[in-house]
């Protein structure tokens, strides 16, 4: 049984007189006056042909909306926001989870918090954003955009430590595979793996390296074979294996089937790249066989990072208006245009001023933002040939858009030691993107109740 609202209110503990106590409530105010959120995640707890009105009494879209807030607040795990959800009365008081009611394991709240989608969330954040407008606290009138990555939760990436990575997964799916009685036949390599992983990191010389990538791409090589033929073998019924066994075998499958072209493409980009002395383009390179989506970035030469590349967009209140997660590593200058396009869609009209980062800069980008968007000010860091006539109506303005940009920063910063937007520990592309959004969402509530506490 899944509701949007337990419509008979269970008995909640009385709230406490102290700071962040007090912030949930102007938070849990904030969710009340825009009920509309709850189903909007509604919709996802139910989808895929989930009856609501059948089964035990699970978690309402209230529950989990509030449960996914607090997780991202206080960058809490599964298991630390199980154990605060059953010893915090704030926090239970925070989800409406009654005195006596049962509060969910790790597994479950798991289970729940991972079908809200980026899109509802991205829905729920843009309702926010219209009862934020109404009161006057963000109106859209004056935005500034800047650029940031949030990495995956990966290692750092080198040839050999992926080679190694494919060898000990392959294997270990293959031995799980057989140990429930599946006929595998295949030679276990990962202690070779892991020798001649540390033995390419820990080279004197390119001889020694050269050497220790030939015998790893050798076993990683004929691990995927090995691979490669179990794959037949998992899909097929033997005597003496009973229905789990069977599933266990799907599953194997399942797996060897998603890593195997992922292992064939670090064998391949490792023998380019190492062997032949190719320089392999980006778009031809996986940093991770756990995290395929993702991208490698790299900041003005200084450092590379491994993540998605985010273009931010806020207000003069702080309150976060956009997000918008890119594919690749694009260059600023042609985020721009999109930019400011999204706050017309956002609110129904281009925001009166825009403030961007050097990056962006470009004759085209102020021509449209300017001429066919119809913002009357639009200041980028450095003019780059650019001049101040062309940006702002007058030098003061100029500078006083410039200095407004510059808080951006300590809004990106914000996000990311507070709400945990400088590592996404959800595994997958989708649940990136919501993890990403759920960072946004609950920043953007703090400080919402935050202007209404004021």
């Amino acid at each position: 049984m899944r509701r949007t609202v337990h419509e008979q209110r269970a008995l909640v503990a009385q709230g406490i007189e102290h700071e962040h106590g007090e912030e949930l409530e102007a938070i849990s105010e904030q969710l009340d006056e825009h009920p509309e959120v709850y189903d909007l995640v509604h919709a996802d707890l139910v989808a895929g042909g989930i009856d609501p009105d059948k089964g035990r009494r699970g978690m309402s879209a209230e529950q989990v909306l509030r449960a996914v807030i607090v997780k991202q607040m206080n960058g809490f795990s599964y298991k630390e926001l199980a154990f605060h959800l059953a010893d915090s009365i704030t926090y239970q008081r925070f989800c409406r989870i009654g005195v006596a009611e049962q509060v969910r394991t790790a597994k479950t709240l798991q289970k729940n918090l991972k079908r809200v989608r980026a899109e509802t969330l991205e829905a729920a954040n843009r309702v926010l954003l219209a009862g934020a407008a109404e009161a006057g606290i963000e109106k859209g009138r004056m935005v500034r955009v800047d650029c940031t990555v949030e990495e995956t939760n990966i290692h750092e990436p080198t040839d050999s430590s992926l080679l190694h990575d494919v060898v000990r997964v392959l294997d270990r799916l293959m031995a799980q595979a057989k140990e429930v009685g599946f006929p595998i036949e295949f030679m276990n390599h990962t202690r070779r793996a892991k020798r001649r992983n540390l033995g390419a990191f820990n080279a004197k010389n390119a001889k020694q390296r050269r050497k220790a990538y030939r015998d790893l791409l050798k076993v990683t090589e004929a691990t995927l074979e090995y691979a490669a033929r179990a794959l037949p073998v998992l899909k097929q019924s033997h005597p003496g294996l009973d229905m789990m066994d069977m599933l266990i075998g799907d599953l194997v499958a399942a797996d060897l089937e998603h890593y195997l072209p992922l292992g064939r493409q670090v064998v391949d980009q490792t023998r380019r790249r190492v062997l032949e002395g190719e320089k392999v383009p980006v778009a031809d390179k996986v940093v991770s066989i756990f995290e395929p989506h993702t991208d490698i970035i790299v900041k003005d030469r200084r450092e590379t990072l491994y993540g998605h590349k985010l273009c931010l967009t806020t207000g003069k209140s702080g309150l976060i208006t956009d997000c918008i997660i890119l594919d690749g590593n694009p260059a600023d200058s042609t985020l721009a245009v999109e930019a400011i396009e999204r706050q017309v869609d956002i609110y129904g009209r281009p925001p009166r001023q825009a403030s961007f980062d050097g990056g962006f800069a470009s004759k085209d980008n102020l021509a449209v933002i300017k001429g066919e968007l119809g913002v009357e000010d639009v200041v980028f860091a450095k003019g780059r040939g650019l001049k101040v006539s062309d940006m702002a109506k007058s030098t003061w303005v100029y500078k006083k858009l410039r200095r407004f940009r510059a808080g951006i920063e300590g809004g990106i910063s914000f996000l990311k030691r507070c709400f945990g937007l400088g590592r996404c520990l959800w595994r997958g592309l989708a649940s990136f993107k919501a993890y990403t959004w759920a960072s946004v969402l609950s920043a953007n509530l703090l400080m919402l109740a935050r202007h209404t506490m004021e």
